[in-house]
């Protein structure tokens, strides 16, 4: 009889287990030092390890013959414990036995000592579903076990544990597991089953999976549903995603304002009966790595992609702005909760490429002259030295001149008649900010500063960086790389040349207002 490829090649052993040695290794020096708790909390999302964790460790409790804090797996307790026949490890479905009556089962048989072996385990696997009476008629058993009885509990949903419960457990937090170990995992299994995998498609199914192993397995196995030879296009298929190429070309017309082709492109897709849904997960995905990208170019291990998808990712991060991409990513966002619920979930694709291909561009403003700064403020000289009084019934309709507000940061009042230096070692704290805080340091690629009066003026390209400073802690991790490299403490002021530029422009704009509505010719000298 067949057997499924995540059932053969469950872990027996915590050797087997991948990406979670800090928990793997913690059991085993507990099972190797005696000093094993009552209760276990087993967390984390799904396909990662938890109630295959749970079961090695009660194999290894009951084990004859433990190896290094592993079972054996040849002694009559290990065979039977993988063979599902053994009494003393009981494994309950909490979310089809959540009431009170099933746990006072629980409760009335954990009395008894265990038939074959030391301990009587109990897995209770999404142990969440149990009903608040079922979770208070486990309290009590779980506060005051019986010395041959232990609990292991596993859910994804670790908060809708009751705080009683989680307080008498021992907690472990299971990671996703890494894209890298799923594929090697993948290609391990596809040699043992002589599978003809390739390694790209094994990354693919990997990607997809999206850090559970028992998925991986899972869509492998569908994959050689459709050949012994699994490519690409035949993972492609089998999970209907839409595959790279397609997702990329949507995303380039998207960034070339090209509605028709993304369209176009869509409209095959859906032919081909690709999942819409599916197609909206891998785009949020993709131009989340364009995101990462564009705003912390240095770390590329933050990106969830195929290592030849990298240059692709980062030439269409240059072709945005910043505050382009976080603008189509909202869309998207959007248009994934929407898809879900509607029916003609072509129509709802298709009117979030047309919002995402109507995003304009930033518009930078663009630097003044000198001698049109000149004019102006000649301009303005003349406004003042004319001392007239405007109509106040036309005082409402002028433009005004506000500056926008600003933190502190970015509060340049304090520095106005500062003697500044260009002496800061400005590249040599850059680096010390990368090693401190590598997420924001990206902010600052292109930009300088200058010290003077206890004030280190940084002027940057990115208005990006002037809205991470808000946030103090980032403020201050600066501040430290600032003392770190010059020795002194310094504090931070900031500008945006864009921003910059755009408070001159609205000022001009005001200024020539006022000279027209006074008769003042611009010209004038």
């Amino acid at each position: 009889m067949y057997k499924a490829l995540y059932r053969k090649y469950r872990p027996m052993t915590f050797d087997d287990v991948v990406s979670q040695p800090h928990i793997t290794t913690t059991l085993r020096n507990q099972l190797i030092n005696n000093k094993t708790a009552h209760a276990y909390l087993f967390t984390g999302s799904r396909g990662t390890g938890k109630t295959t964790c749970a079961r090695i460790l009660a194999k290894a409790l009951n084990c004859q013959h433990p190896v290094d804090g592993n079972p054996c797996l040849e002694c009559e307790i290990c065979r039977d414990a993988d063979a599902s026949a053994l009494a003393d490890i009981i494994e309950i479905d909490a979310a089809s036995n959540n009431g009170v009556n099933d746990i006072r089962d629980l409760r009335d048989g954990a009395v008894y000592t265990a038939e074959r072996c030391k301990y009587k385990i109990y897995i209770i696997d999404e142990v969440h579903m149990l009903s608040k009476e079922a979770f208070n008629a486990l309290l009590k058993i779980m506060e005051e076990p019986p010395p041959h009885v232990k609990f292991i509990l596993a859910t994804t949903e670790v908060h809708k544990v009751l705080p009683t419960i989680l307080s008498r457990c021992q907690r472990y937090d299971f990671r996703r597991i890494l894209h890298t170990d799923i594929t090697d995992r993948l290609m391990y299994v596809a040699e043992k089953e002589q599978i003809n995998l390739d390694r790209e498609a094994a990354e693919l199914i990997a990607k997809t999976a999206d850090g559970g192993m028992r998925d991986a397995l899972s869509l492998l196995d569908q994959c050689v549903a459709f050949s012994d030879n699994v490519t690409l296009d035949i993972v492609s298929n089998a999970a209907g995603i839409a595959g790279r190429e397609p997702v990329f070309d949507i995303i380039e017309a998207v960034a070339d304002n090209n509605a028709a082709k993304a369209i176009e492109v869509i409209n095959m897709l859906y032919n081909m009966s690709k999942d819409m849904q599916k197609l909206c997960e891998e785009l949020i995905s993709q131009f989340r790595n364009i995101m990462l990208a564009k705003a912390v170019p240095e770390n590329i291990d933050l990106l969830v992609c195929m290592p030849n998808e990298i240059e692709r990712i980062k030439t269409l991060a240059d072709k945005l702005s910043l505050d382009e991409i976080m603008a189509k990513l909202e869309i998207l966002q959007s248009c994934n909760e929407r898809v879900a619920k509607v029916s003609a979930k072509r129509v709802e694709m298709e009117m979030s490429l047309l919002k995402l291909c109507a995003v304009k561009p930033v518009q930078t403003a663009a630097p003044i002259s000198p001698e049109l700064i000149t004019k102006i403020e000649a301009l303005e000289q003349k406004l003042a030295n004319a001392n007239f009084q405007p109509n106040a019934s036309k005082q409402p309709s002028r433009p005004q001149y506000v500056p926008k507000q600003q933190n502190e940061a970015a509060d340049l009042s304090a520095v106005q008649s500062v003697q500044f230096t260009d002496e800061t070692r400005w590249q040599d704290i850059l680096e010390k900010f990368a090693e401190i805080c590598p997420s924001v340091k990206g902010a600052l690629t292109g930009s300088y500063a200058k010290k003077g009066g206890g004030y280190m003026l940084i002027t940057t390209e990115n208005a990006f960086f002037i809205q991470l400073l808000r946030n103090r802690e980032n403020a201050a991790k600066l501040k430290e790389a600032i003392r770190i490299v010059t020795g002194e403490n310094f504090a931070i002021r900031a500008k945006c040349t864009a921003d910059e530029n755009a408070e001159k422009n609205d000022k001009m704009k005001g200024i020539l207002t006022r000279a027209q509505e006074n008769n003042i010719p611009v010209e004038q000298q």
